[in-house]
């Protein structure tokens, strides 16, 4: 089939692999423009730009699909079909209608649940026990268009974004592929969604990995693993802000305050939380490297009774 394919981050990247190695023509490959990124905030290219210059595909980088000049563009091209995975950009109607078959979106959740910006953070951060990919029909609302496949994974205990991600990045790979051979063969049913279960996966704000010790110490695992990789879970200790990466559950009922220190060893640092007792195994100090509970206590003298703090204090000259 023809193909246009609109991403950019990783998770588009994978996908486009996907199809080229199906033998589909990629006619057009659009991502977003390159822009500034990592620590030293250098110029960089997208995954799928890298990838589409890798296969020497034809690459274009619009700020807006609005303009008449890149819609003229499009229709020139005679696609069957538009893929659609995290582009990042609102494709108009006038779009929408370019190809003959329409176009495509791989959405990281079992849709109509969770639509929007960030549905892999807001599905471990509900505590959902299985998310998935929904290959969609695009119209012109928020991931509102009618379903065309649906896949399905559990989401693991010790999920994090990351490996959420990455599993979720090659069953949308996979599903794309499939859902095409349907197409072919005529076997895609639309199936409208059911809105009475639509929920919005709002774009994640820093303030919320911030950590509440007064939830439970499972809210508090999910807020963990919803922050891991970006921006990172953290606290405020001895006016630092502490970063926490990996943490367990441990049930039972704290002999303390929720923030409190219950007990240091080399297994990790165990804090009170409203309910059970959270397990902190892996933390990391502003500047400085991620580090085991153990590690980290081998440096910093932690006792019992002190407190991890919900908020910086207000006399604090750090960040």
């Amino acid at each position: 089939m023809r193909i246009i394919f609109a991403g950019t981050p990783i998770f588009a990247a994978t996908a486009l692999d996907a199809l080229l190695k199906a033998d589909h023509e990629i006619v057009l490959v659009l991502t977003q423009p390159d822009r500034p990124a990592g620590r030293g905030m250098k110029t960089a290219a997208s995954a799928v730009k890298l990838l589409a210059q890798q296969q020497d595909l034809a690459l274009l980088q619009p700020l807006t699909l609005k303009s008449a000049e890149i819609q003229t563009q499009l229709l020139a091209l005679s696609a069957d079909v538009m893929i659609v995975a995290a582009y990042g950009l609102i494709l108009p109607e006038t779009v929408l209608k370019i190809p003959r078959l329409g176009c495509m979106n791989i959405h990281a959740s079992l849709l109509p649940r969770w639509r929007g910006a960030a549905p892999i953070q807001r599905a471990i951060l509900a505590g959902d026990h299985e998310t998935g990919i929904t290959i969609m029909q695009m119209d012109a609302g928020l991931d509102t268009g009618a379903i065309l496949l649906k896949r399905s994974i559990a989401i693991a205990p010790d999920d994090t974004t990351q490996s959420l991600h990455d599993k979720l990045g090659l069953l949308g790979a996979q599903s794309i592929v499939e859902a095409l051979v349907l197409l072919q063969q005529g076997r895609l049913v639309p199936i409208v969604q059911d809105e009475t279960l639509a929920c919005y996966a709002a774009k994640i704000k820093k303030t919320e990995a911030e950590i509440d010790w007064q939830q439970s110490a499972e809210q508090i695992d999910r807020v963990v693993r919803t922050f891991n990789p970006n921006p990172g879970a953290y606290t405020y200790f001895r006016d630092l802000a502490l970063k926490i990466w990996q943490a367990k559950v441990v049930a039972g009922r704290a002999a303390g305050k929720p923030g409190e220190i219950i007990s240091v060893d080399r297994e990790g640092i165990t804090v009170a939380c409203g309910s059970n007792m959270l397990q902190v195994e892996i933390v990391q100090k502003p500047g400085g490297k991620k580090l085991s509970s153990a590690d980290f206590l081998a440096g910093n003298n932690l006792q019992p009774g002190e407190n991890f703090s919900a908020v910086k204090h207000s006399t604090s000259k750090h960040d």
